[in-house]
């Protein structure tokens, strides 16, 4: 398994069930609600593989410990604002901005990581190195998936 091609997976569909809730309206408060749970779902099972298991494998390369630790920081901006908006009703005014907010935020952050990261990560790494952390991230997230 490799390990971007995890990853980049996980950007399509959140990429995906991005565009469905943007989508949503004040009116449209049960999809609202149901794409916003499998939007936060997915991302705390991809931060989780990310953060536990890809990012500090590539932080101990120098080449790209920057790129990381700005990561975590982009995926703790993003963890606040979807706490503030599982804190606020769906039907709230703000809540549609502050969804654009993390929309492009997340984007951001995805087009970073497959423009930059992924592409240092294949520099530093070799075939085996990646196949481990690809069946480690891939376990992991199977672990995760069932218990949410």
């Amino acid at each position: 398994m490799d390990p971007i091609e995890l990853l980049k997976e996980d950007h399509a569909k959140v990429k995906k069930l991005l565009e469905e809730l943007d989508a949503t309206t004040e009116e449209t408060t049960g999809a609202r609600h149901e794409l916003f749970a499998k939007i936060k779902s997915e991302m705390e099972v991809h931060e989780a593989i990310e953060e536990e298991i890809f990012y500090p494998a590539l932080k101990q390369h120098p080449k790209a410990k920057e790129i990381v630790l700005e990561g975590y920081e982009e995926h703790n901006v993003v963890d606040r604002i979807m706490g503030d908006l599982a804190g606020l009703p769906v039907e709230d005014e703000t809540w549609g901005a502050k969804l654009s907010v993390m929309k492009e935020n997340i984007e951001h952050h995805i087009e970073e990581e497959e423009d930059d990261m992924f592409v240092k990560a294949r520099d530093v790494f070799d075939r085996d190195e990646l196949d481990s952390l690809g069946a480690r991230m891939k376990a992991r997230k199977d672990q995760l998936q069932a218990s949410h």
